[in-house]
């Protein structure tokens, strides 16, 4: 199923770009780094709820959340990885996918969604750390 007001669905590109297809989701890059490595990983069939996804759905997507968090782990190495799921802008299942560092933005509180100028990258540096991750995958 697929919803085409979905920006997962669609794979909408105006605030994050595609690093890989997985098993059953798609990890995203998103393009304000102000956490190093900050990614986004979204199931590939339009759903909103984890509860919906069947139980093959559920570990499939957890082997796909293990596989990204380790390939961007490898890559960054950063102190933790924090994992959040809202959904109530963009109603689709995804987690966001953080990294955070000790001394760094955000560290020993959650992190903030909202845009960050200093976050932002060049394309080609986008495009480095995107081959940084699918190295590790």
């Amino acid at each position: 199923m697929s919803d085409p007001n979905c920006r997962y669905c669609t794979r909408t590109t105006d605030i994050v770009e595609i690093v890989a297809d997985l098993e059953v989701s798609t990890l995203y890059i998103t393009k304000d780094q102000a956490y190093r490595g900050r990614c986004i990983l979204a199931l590939k069939e339009h759903k909103t709820e984890v509860f919906q996804l069947s139980t093959a759905e559920v570990e499939a997507f957890g082997r796909d959340m293990a596989k990204a968090s380790k390939a961007i782990y490898d890559a960054f190495s950063p102190d933790k990885i924090n994992y959040a799921a809202y959904g109530d802008g963009y109603p689709h299942v995804h987690f966001h996918l953080v990294p955070k560092y000790k001394g760094g933005k955000s560290w020993g509180s959650p992190f903030d969604l909202s845009a960050d100028p200093a976050g932002a990258v060049s394309p080609e540096e986008l495009k480095g750390l995107i081959e940084q991750i699918k190295s590790k995958l």
